[in-house]
């Protein structure tokens, strides 16, 4: 019995619903999990996609900015919100599914970009994204006895040199700071989590699932970034079979700057 979750930082549901339907038409994921939709939960396009035969939705929008949502063609049920900072920002939500005699709790994350400047002191959202992945260290993949864990959003954060397009010049550049990629680093650690996507990827190679609209020719300039993660609890790293980056997607009509990961797993 085969499983695929796939996440986006979709940065605007409505506006780019088109291709959210060529996406799901296409591919089939089994669930999918958005970030940054910008719109309150009456707003969220629900029903083109339950046309689509995604019946499961839960969702923590706010009004503008942010929200996470969980779109799946599998039940879904003990969805819970975490107000992370407590600054009341929809950057949180999780539920439990199951598949393949396993509940498997499903998080789906929003992680503070942190804006240009990488000094606590002098940008506030920097030192809330600090705080943010302090909290998140706290997450540990076997919290809830029987009850195995994945992991999926946009964390804003390129750990490793191979995640960046130029390890040396994207050290003093927000999402690849010593103070970043050190603190993910420890969440994934303290949590006892599994990084699927280097587990299907080699370190050695490059990785990237966001390329910035600031570029004149994202695709031949290639300076990407590895900003979209999936994690899971040791127990499921021997199920993973692939993981798709869906490059294509960066270049389809009123894009995301983020692509569509899916990781495939099988019984």
């Amino acid at each position: 019995m085969a499983l695929s979750i796939t996440t986006w930082n979709i940065n605007s549901v409505r506006l780019r619903l088109p291709i959210v339907v060529q996406f799901l038409e296409q591919f089939r994921p089994d669930i999918l999990c958005l970030q940054e939709i910008k719109c309150q939960n009456e707003e969220f396009p629900a029903d083109a996609l339950r046309e689509l035969g995604y019946d499961n939705i839960i969702l923590h929008g706010q009004k503008g900015y942010h929200g996470v949502a969980i779109v799946s063609r599998l039940p879904l049920s003990e969805d819970h919100r975490q107000d992370y900072c407590g600054m009341g920002d929809a950057r949180h939500i999780s539920a439990i599914f199951e598949w393949s005699g396993k509940r498997i709790r499903l998080h789906n994350f929003y992680v503070p970009a942190g804006g240009d400047e990488p000094d606590p002191a002098v940008n506030p959202k920097f030192a809330h994204k600090l705080k943010f992945v302090d909290e998140m260290k706290s997450l540990r993949a076997d919290a809830e006895p029987g009850i195995s864990s994945i992991l999926v959003g946009d964390l804003n954060i390129a750990p490793f040199e191979n995640d960046v397009w130029s390890h040396k010049q994207m050290l003093k550049i927000v999402s690849h700071t010593p103070a970043e990629t050190d603190g993910l680093l420890e969440v994934v650690s303290r949590g006892g989590w599994l990084d699927l996507m280097r587990q299907s990827v080699d370190p050695s190679q490059k990785l990237y699932t966001w390329w910035s609209y600031r570029a004149k020719d994202w695709a031949a300039a290639d300076r990407g970034r590895r900003l979209d993660h999936i994690w899971s609890s040791p127990d499921l790293g021997a199920h993973l079979d692939s993981i798709e980056v869906l490059k294509e997607a960066r270049g389809w009509e009123r894009p995301s700057d983020h692509v569509p990961v899916t990781a495939c797993f099988s019984a």
